[in-house]
């Protein structure tokens, strides 16, 4: 009988040494998902990889000399991070996250010729005064930041006063439960020259903004569900060229911005009250070339543009298709050249705000597809100028909602009797001399479009 009280001690010790081993343990996991380091325990931080480590990002960063390559392990590293040693590469390789655990930016550049490349950033803070983001650039020459994801950051990518840096192949995308006037913007030049950012992806952010930076490139990029594609304020001499944009209000808008570039890009989509592929205000000496603008409710909004008079817009090659408006003047502006464009299937050729004409511009060798001449020299030029009168179109300057009937059986009977009979002068346009008459074949001859999107 003795055996029995024995043997129920050594149960119960070991069910004691058991049920102590279950707490450390228990005590162990609450500290690793409340910031304490505990190698080799399965990080509970949503966005860490399985099973990997933990650890800060500064001490790594603290230990590097200039020249150096720290290429970061698989794991979740906490941020923020600070790197102020010129020259140096920090390398995510593709496999490692760095989280701002939502207090600042993610990681902040301050030095010269620093690259961030392969990186996972996520979880800036989300104060928009403060520019928090997934990587902040402060006056530091020579940056690159190529190949990194950026996700539930408020910002992308900001660069302040910089030069001489590349933003490279970055998918980048803001904190999806902010609205989409409280996301931050993708990219964001401020007061930054002679940079490019080529092949990034933006989409579901507020903006991507240049202010008061010039010389700088934007070519391959696509951006898709935002606000304004790409802003510029103030900045001069800068060159957009192969984008695609899609879904958003604004394509490109240039706002006393001069001496701009613009060729080889195609903007569709731009839906709603202030929908645009391109706006152009106060803004002078920029060349629009061959570009698509296609689907949206205005192709091209002109404000006061050119705002020097001697100092013309040219506006050349493109394709204007499909929009609710081909081209929006605010008022009876003067000073634009418009050659070689191709204007079809759009509600309405050329509007202007404030009435009057747009025939103080240039028009020549433009496409219409509402010309109605004929080509007996076969040379592909109307034998009589276009001529663009407003006739029912004048009905929703008193009354957008009128609109909603383009197409109807009454208003294409009002505008064919306007034609035949008009009951009041209708009012005078624009005049193109030398019409395109043939858009297939002058697009088949001429190579257009055949590279683009």
């Amino acid at each position: 009988m003795s055996e029995v009280p024995a043997m129920n001690r050594v149960l119960t010790i070991k069910m004691k040494k058991v049920f102590t081993y279950l707490i450390l343990l228990f005590v162990l996991r609450i500290s690793a998902q409340v910031g304490g380091y505990a190698p080799g325990l399965k990080d509970s931080v949503p966005g860490a990889p399985e099973g990997a480590p933990r650890m800060a990002i500064q001490p790594l960063l603290d230990s590097l000399k200039p020249g150096d390559t720290l290429k970061l392990k698989p794991g979740f590293y906490e941020g923020p991070g600070f790197i102020t040693v010129p020259n140096v590469v920090i390398d995510g390789q593709g496999h490692a996250t760095v989280s701002g655990m939502h207090k600042r930016s993610v990681l902040y550049i301050k030095a010269e010729n620093v690259t961030v490349k392969n990186l996972h950033l996520i979880d800036s803070g989300n104060s928009p005064d403060k520019i928090d983001c997934g990587v902040k650039v402060v006056k530091s020459n020579g940056f690159k930041v190529i190949n990194n994801r950026m996700e539930n950051t408020l910002f992308g990518v900001d660069v302040y006063w910089s030069e001489g840096g590349v933003i490279w192949h970055n998918d980048i995308t803001s904190i999806a439960k902010n609205t989409k006037g409280m996301k931050g913007d993708a990219i964001r030049l401020w007061w930054s020259k002679h940079n490019m950012v080529k092949e990034n992806y933006w989409h579901q952010v507020r903006d991507m903004v240049v202010w008061y930076s010039e010389d700088n490139d934007f070519i391959g990029n696509y951006g898709d569900g935002n606000r304004y594609s790409i802003h510029f304020m103030y900045s001069h001499n800068n060159r957009i060229s192969f984008n695609y944009f899609i879904n958003s209000s604004v394509g490109v808008f240039l706002m006393y911005s001069e001496e701009t570039i613009m060729n080889n890009n195609v903007i569709e989509n731009s839906q709603g009250v202030t929908g645009m592929c391109l706006g152009m205000k106060e803004t002078s000496s920029n060349q629009i070339l061959d570009n698509r603008f296609l689907y949206s409710a205005r192709g091209i909004y002109i404000d006061v543009s050119p705002f020097v008079p001697w100092k013309k817009n040219t506006i050349t090659g493109n394709e204007i298709a499909f929009c609710g408006t081909g081209i929006e003047f605010l008022k009876d502006q003067e000073g634009n050249l418009f050659s070689d464009n191709l204007f079809h299937d759009n509600l309405q050729q050329i509007y202007i705000q404030g009435g009057g004409t747009a025939n103080r511009n240039k028009w020549i060798h433009n496409y219409w597809d509402d010309y109605e001449g004929f080509d007996k020299d076969g040379d592909n030029i109307g034998d009589f100028p276009y001529r663009l009168y407003e006739y029912h179109a004048r009905l929703w300057r008193f009354n957008e909602n009128v609109k909603f009937f383009y197409g109807s059986p009454i208003l294409s009977l009002l505008d064919y009797l306007e034609k035949l009979a008009p009951f009041s002068k209708p009012q005078f346009v624009l005049k193109d001399k030398k019409p395109i008459f043939n858009m297939e074949k002058y697009m088949k001859e001429n190579k257009k479009f055949e590279k683009l999107y």
